[in-house]
């Protein structure tokens, strides 16, 4: 998109990878598949200076990775991003704005935001059929 984008502009709009190929679709010139992209928004308009639609981004990773990870999803809304660890069974909530490093957990302090982010994360599960983990019934353990 040269010329479309002031050079050394920035912005303050969260983004998500999954914005990527309806972008990418778009600007080259090829038509929308939202069937492919359901929770992708083209950026194309944000590129060009407009305001994009304020909405909340969403992750579900349900396993263990091999970075450290843990099975979980999280839900960023605004300024907070809510973090559900399936294997601990907890809850953590963090204002982005004043803590981007996620190091002061308020889900305690900030019940009813917390609760109202829990909900709508699993709302999203729900309709996007989110899959969880489940125990390997074949797996030995030293117990």
């Amino acid at each position: 998109m040269a010329g479309v984008t002031e050079a050394g502009s920035t912005s303050e709009v969260p983004v998500i990878s999954t914005d990527f190929y309806p972008t990418m679709l778009a600007m080259a010139g090829l038509p929308a598949h939202p069937e492919q992209h359901v929770d992708g928004l083209n950026l194309v308009p944000l590129l060009r200076g407009a305001q994009v639609v304020d909405r909340a981004l969403y992750w579900h990773y349900p396993h263990n990775g091999n970075q450290g990870s843990f099975p979980g999803s999280a839900i960023r809304c605004g300024d907070y991003k809510l973090i559900e660890n399936f294997e601990a069974g907890t809850t953590e909530l963090y204002d982005l704005r004043s803590d981007l490093g996620e190091e002061h957990d308020l889900a305690k302090n900030k019940a009813g935001i917390t609760a109202r982010l829990l909900e709508d994360l699993q709302r999203w599960r729900e309709a996007t059929g989110a899959r969880y983990p489940t125990p390997n019934p074949n797996q030995h353990t030293d117990e």
